[in-house]
């Protein structure tokens, strides 16, 4: 894909740059290829530990429309619909982690995590329940070969008494969001036609993108397609980045990490403002092969709840 150069970028275009660029009326980011060798990221429980955070970061879709951009200079990277490379081989996996409080102290219900493969085909289930009697669903099939295409899935929310406030069914093939919201006495139903490229990762398929980091990342980031329920779907880009190194205390001692955030982007002018309204989302991986979660801290879905794994 390509991404823009703004301000005074333009100033240095050739005429034909500049005939060539005026009426562009989308614009997109997408890092430079500057390759970096780090360790790697994680290991299949991992998934358990993401849950919804890819959900929560939706909200700020809604405060973002059409921001007001000067001409740019096109500068050629990875196309943020191409799929992401697979270092690591998948199977079946199966397995329990425990939620905990955001700062640690309470167990607040459990992740319960399948992964089948049949042939090339990968299928996931990832439920968190919460003693409060919600829980969050996803589920996802994706081709894994030596690359991860999305396929289908599925996302279902429900509140204390079990009740489906969210369930939406993602189409990736043909382009289609389909399902319904039902929140206090408020019902919608959506049969959207999006844009949804093999690169659209949501739940479970974001432990893929981490797991694959450095067979992807430019200039220290992965950029990719989500839907999210904000509660109604919503269709954009977001990018998980390297963060720095951590030294983290675990019960027995202390563990080197990198840490790792997942945030959206759309532009180099407006993201800034965006991540002000974003709650931090944070991975800390140990650089184990494959690598393994130590850490997960962030919100569970677009309530905003704040919870932590390790």
């Amino acid at each position: 894909m390509c991404r823009y150069a703004f301000g005074t970028d333009a100033a240095r275009f050739s005429a034909h740059e500049k005939r060539e660029l005026v009426g562009v009326d989308e614009f997109v980011t997408a890092p430079l290829p500057v390759r970096r060798e780090y360790p790697p990221v994680s290991e299949a429980h991992v998934s358990m530990g993401l849950l919804q955070a890819d959900l929560t970061l939706a909200l700020v879709f809604c405060v973002v429309s059409v921001a007001p951009f000067s001409l740019a200079r096109v500068v050629c990277a990875r196309d943020v619909g191409d799929p992401i490379r697979l270092r690591w081989e998948e199977g079946d996996v199966s397995g329990f982690t425990s939620i905990h409080s955001a700062n640690g102290e309470h167990v607040i219900g459990f992740v319960e995590y399948t992964q089948t493969r049949q042939g090339d085909l990968l299928s996931m289930a990832r439920v968190s329940h919460f003693t409060d009697g919600s829980s969050d669903e996803d589920r996802a099939e994706a081709f894994a070969d030596e690359t991860l295409r999305a396929v289908s899935g599925r996302s279902i929310i429900r509140d204390t008494n079990g009740h489906e406030i969210v369930d939406l069914t993602i189409d990736v093939a043909n382009g289609r969001i389909t399902g319904v919201t039902d929140i206090d006495g408020d019902h919608q139903n959506y049969d959207q036609r999006v844009d949804l490229p093999p690169a659209t990762y949501w739940g479970p398929l974001l432990f893929f993108v981490l797991k694959n980091f450095d067979e992807n990342a430019e200039d220290g980031r992965v950029v990719f397609r989500t839907v999210a329920p904000t509660p109604k779907p919503r269709v954009f880009d977001l990018e998980i980045v390297r963060k720095q190194k951590v030294q983290i205390t675990r019960p027995g001692g202390r563990l080197d990490t990198v840490s790792f955030g997942l945030q959206p982007t759309f532009s180099w002018l407006i993201d800034p403002l965006i991540r002000m309204f974003v709650p931090d989302t944070t991975f800390f991986v140990a650089p184990t092969s494959p690598p393994s979660l130590a850490r997960f801290a962030g919100p569970r879905n677009y309530s905003g709840q704040e919870v932590q794994i390790e």
